[in-house]
């Protein structure tokens, strides 16, 4: 894999995976590229959804740029999450520095939130 950016990012996915298997998520799986019918980064993580399990999509990003890394990130995480017909995912984007998945930054849209939507 000679892409430096390629490199970073599945650095990064693989990081978030091996995060959430040691924080309760032991199906946590990255998920292979499938182009414009991508369903995000990573797989099999559950979340709680008032009574019932949804599927929860996850795009990565590692990104130099932090903010460029959120907006290219919350536009692939829309289509992604309409790829894997469900309401809820977060975008998790890599801080410059910091090494643990623990201390990066989870984004989300509030309008998309069905909790937080009136």
């Amino acid at each position: 894999m000679a892409n430096p950016s390629k490199q970073r990012g599945t650095a990064a996915e693989t990081a978030v995976v091996r995060w959430l298997q040691a924080h309760g998520h032991p199906f946590a799986r990255r998920n292979p590229p499938a182009g414009r019918n991508d369903i995000g980064d990573i797989g099999g993580v559950e979340v709680n959804v008032a009574i019932c399990a949804a599927d929860l999509v996850i795009e990565v990003k590692a990104f130099r740029d932090l903010a460029a890394g959120i907006n290219k990130g919350l536009a692939e995480l829309e289509a992604e999450k309409a790829n894997a017909g469900t309401d809820h995912g977060v975008l998790i984007v890599k801080r410059r520095g910091k090494g643990d998945p623990g201390e990066w930054l989870a984004v989300r849209l509030v309008k998309h939130d069905p909790e937080l939507a009136p």
